[in-house]
C-alpha cells in the first residue's frame, strides 16, 4: 500500500524536467542569511516598493462594497475594462483594438504567458524562447509537452536575438516565439527595424509571435518603447502581454491584458476558460482607473523615482570597477561579473559579505552567465544602505 501511494504521488514527467524556479531558490538563500541575523537588503525580484496610486485604492474599495462584483466575473474580462485598454493603447501607441474580439483581461501578464502555450503547442512543438530570459517562457513550454528552443542574446547585438542563426529543422517544428523589450533582465530595448524583423521572420514561418511588454512604461528622457503593434502587419501573427504590476505598482493585485491577433487572443480565452474564472470585478474595475488619462502623473513619478535611483546605483557600481549595460528603460542593472568570478559565485559574495541580494545572471538561461542583475524596487533610503555596503566591496 505504501509502494502504491509512493508511485502516485510522483511528479509528472514534464514538472520533474523543470529546474527550480529560481526566485523560489533566491528566497530560501535570502531566509538563510536573514536567520543569522543578518540586514538583507533584497535587490533580486522586480517587484515595485512604491504604493499603488491612491485613486486605484478608492476604486477598488468602492467596488468591492458592490454585491453585483461578488459573482464570477467573465473570462475574458469585463467589457468595460478591456474597452479602458483600448483607448489606453490607441493614446500610448496609437493602435486601434476591438475590445469586443481582440483584447482579453488576464491574472498578471505571466498567467497569459503561461498559458498561451497550452493553446498552441503539441507535444514535441518548439517554443523559441530568449536566453537569458524571463523564466516563465522555458518552464511553461517544457509544462505543454514543447521543446525550447534557446535565442541566445548577446550584448554584442544589444540582446537581440540573430534569428538567421536558427537551424531550419527547428524553425519547421516552431510554433511560438517570444521576444521582450524593454528586456527582463538585461535592459534593453529594441528598435524598430529590430522589431521588424522579428515580424517579417514569424509571418515568413508561420510562427506565433509573442510579444511581452510589461515594462512599456518604465523608461528614461521621454524616449518611449514601443509596441509589436507599430509594426505593419504585426496583427496577421502577433499577441502582445502587457501588465499593471509595474506601470501602477500593482504586482500583488494581479491584473494585465494582451491584445492581438482575434484567432490566437481566442485561443488563449480557450484555455483561460478550462483553467480559471477570471478576474475579480473590483480588481478590473480598479484597472479600468488606472488607465484614465489623469493617471500618467503617477506612472512618471514612478519614473522619476527610478531614474534617480538608477544614477546613484550605476555611479557606486562603476565606482568599484564593476561593468554596467546602460539602458534608458525598465527599473534592472545588468552588471558584467568581476573576472574569475561565476554569476552565483558574485550573487554570494554580495549576499555573505554585504548582506544584498542580487539576481545570478544564469539564473535566466545558460547565455546569462557572466552577469547579474539588479533590481531598484527598494525604498530610497534600503538603495542609499545598498550603495553604501558596495563601497566596502573588495573585488
Amino acid at each position: 500500500m505504501i509502494n502504491e501511494i509512493e508511485i502516485k504521488s510522483k511528479l509528472s514527467n514534464n514538472l520533474s524536467k523543470l529546474p527550480k524556479y529560481l526566485f523560489a531558490e533566491i528566497d530560501e538563500l535570502k531566509n538563510e542569511v536573514i536567520s543569522k541575523g543578518v540586514d538583507v537588503i533584497d535587490l533580486s525580484i522586480g517587484d515595485p516598493d512604491i504604493p499603488t496610486p491612491q485613486p486605484i485604492i478608492e476604486a477598488l474599495y468602492e467596488a468591492a462594497k458592490d454585491p453585483s462584483n461578488h459573482r464570477y466575473p467573465s473570462y475574458s474580462g469585463m467589457y468595460s475594462f478591456r474597452k479602458a485598454v483600448s483607448e489606453w493603447f490607441y493614446r500610448r501607441f496609437n493602435v486601434e483594438f476591438d475590445p469586443k474580439n481582440e483584447i482579453i483581461a488576464l491574472i498578471g501578464s505571466k498567467e497569459g504567458i503561461a498559458h498561451i502555450h497550452w493553446a498552441f503547442l503539441n507535444p514535441g512543438d518548439v517554443s523559441l524562447v530568449p536566453d537569458p530570459g524571463y523564466p516563465v517562457y522555458n518552464s511553461a513550454t517544457i509544462l505543454a509537452g514543447g521543446i525550447p528552443y534557446k535565442l541566445p542574446l548577446k550584448e554584442e547585438n544589444n540582446f537581440f536575438p540573430s534569428f538567421e542563426n536558427i537551424p531550419s529543422n527547428v524553425i519547421n517544428k516552431a510554433k511560438i516565439m517570444f521576444i521582450n523589450y524593454p528586456n527582463n533582465p538585461t535592459s534593453a530595448k529594441a528598435t524598430y527595424e529590430q522589431f521588424e524583423k522579428a515580424v517579417w521572420f514569424a509571418k515568413k514561418n508561420n510562427i506565433i509571435l509573442c510579444s511581452d511588454l510589461a515594462y512599456s512604461e518604465i523608461y528614461e528622457d521621454n524616449e518611449k518603447p514601443i509596441s509589436i503593434f507599430n509594426i505593419p502587419g504585426a496583427k496577421d501573427i502577433a499577441i502582445e502581454f502587457h501588465s499593471l504590476s509595474k506601470t501602477f505598482n500593482m504586482t500583488g493585485w494581479r491584473i494585465g491584458f494582451a491584445v492581438g491577433n482575434q484567432n490566437i487572443v481566442n485561443g488563449l480565452l480557450s484555455i483561460k476558460s478550462n483553467v480559471d474564472s477570471g478576474v475579480f470585478n473590483a480588481i478590473q474595475i480598479a484597472g479600468i482607473r488606472a488607465l484614465q488619462p489623469d493617471m500618467e502623473k503617477y506612472a512618471q513619478q514612478n519614473r522619476e523615482i527610478i531614474s534617480r535611483r538608477k544614477k546613484k546605483m550605476v555611479s557606486i557600481l562603476k565606482d568599484v570597477g564593476l561593468e554596467v549595460y546602460t539602458s534608458t528603460a525598465t527599473f534592472y542593472l545588468w552588471v558584467k561579473n568581476p573576472k574569475g568570478l561565476s554569476s552565483k559565485e558574485i550573487s554570494m559574495i554580495f549576499l555573505k559579505e554585504i548582506g544584498i541580494v542580487v539576481t545570478p545572471g544564469n539564473g535566466f538561461g545558460e547565455n546569462g552567465e557572466g552577469y547579474f542583475r539588479i533590481s531598484l524596487t527598494a525604498p530610497d533610503d534600503k538603495i542609499e544602505e545598498a550603495a553604501n555596503r558596495i563601497k566596502k566591496l573588495k573585488l
